[in-house]
């Protein structure tokens, strides 16, 4: 019988594709549950078809109103709690990382989850005081190390070998020609001016691309009104792989969609703005991205320090367009028709 590890991954769309590599080769030492956003139940089929999902939005995850604890789902928490104590899970493991009152280290909400399920084995990243919910402490990669680099530190103590990240072998190409171009993002900081998607779209219309643009919910109105005839806006995780499968290259923001495309085979061109591309960058061998304008502040996390985030509102479509022509001349098979 395989031991039980349950792995703890609460946060965001392109965290949870970051965590495929190490997910696809656990399951072949380990019987794996994943506790993660709801729409990880989407992507179990197509991505980690033999890891368990225990669906849960943890509160502190929001964009907003983290901290409003009268509104935290305290019932539906404590069940949780009992559900996975009662599984009596051998390890526990939250590879997280983050910047936090100046310091790297692993994120205490998520390590005190490993604590109070009881789990025999608690594995994880520490950070000021939470390493005494451990039972073993993971050494901290080098502060500008990709995020995929925790799974593969995490993997080590564990006796997964994980190759580096430019090892990986992306899934096949399809030879698509669809130019998929997605101006939304989680976080509004991480978004390029939808107006510099709208003209990125037309100057490839002029060479004859086929672009299809994907955007937000909140996105879709401006869309239309700005005389775009066929945005399509996924409600759901299954949606956007339908989208993806018929595309030939992705471009868009530093987005959890990125990722998607990326893991899915299709080669995306990302504009980075708050975030860095060294812990960000889609796990493609032929990802390329254009970087916004330096702040002292990088990265950020939830919320600018400026009136204006000038990082990425400031960058030209005019820059970014001639590395994106050149990124799909490279892609789409034969070139504009």
């Amino acid at each position: 019988m395989k031991p039980k590890l349950l792995i703890a991954e609460l946060w965001g769309l392109g965290d949870l594709v970051i965590a495929t590599p190490f997910l696809r080769a656990a399951v072949a030492q380990f019987d794996v549950t994943l506790i993660a956003k709801p729409y990880a139940l989407d992507l179990q089929p197509r991505l980690w078809p033999g890891v368990r999902i225990f669906p849960f939005n943890a509160p502190w995850t929001a964009f907003t109103k983290k901290y409003y604890f009268w509104r935290w789902p305290l019932l539906e928490m404590l069940r949780l709690q009992q559900s996975l104590a009662a599984e009596q899970f051998d390890i526990a493991l939250s590879p997280r990382r983050q910047w936090f009152l100046g310091r790297l280290g692993g994120d205490p909400r998520d390590l005190l989850i490993l604590k109070v399920i009881h789990a025999r084995e608690r594995i994880g990243f520490p950070h000021l005081g939470s390493g005494a919910f451990l039972t073993r402490s993971l050494p901290l990669p080098v502060p500008d190390a990709h995020r995929y680099e925790s799974w593969r530190i995490a993997g080590k103590a564990l006796g997964i070998d994980l190759p580096p990240s430019e090892q990986l072998i992306a899934a096949p190409l399809r030879n698509n020609k669809t130019v998929l171009l997605h101006s939304g993002a989680r976080l509004p900081a991480r978004i390029w001016p939808l107006e510099n998607w709208r003209k990125l779209a037309g100057h490839l219309r002029e060479k004859n691309y086929d672009v299809q643009v994907v955007c937000d919910a909140h996105q879709e109105t401006w869309w239309k009104q700005n005389g775009e005839t066929n945005v399509a806006c996924p409600r759901t995780v299954t949606d956007l792989f339908s989208l993806i499968d018929r595309a030939g290259v992705h471009i868009g923001n530093c987005s959890g969609p990125g990722h998607l495309a990326a893991i899915s085979g299709a080669p995306t061109f990302t504009v980075f703005g708050p975030s860095m591309k060294e812990w960000f960058a889609p796990l493609h061998p032929q990802a390329e991205w254009i970087e916004g304008k330096a702040c002292p502040y990088k990265p950020c996390s939830d919320y600018c320090r400026f009136p204006k985030n000038f990082c990425i509102q400031d960058l030209s479509e005019d820059e970014v367009w001639p590395r994106a022509e050149k990124f799909v001349q490279k892609h789409i098979a034969n070139g504009p028709a």
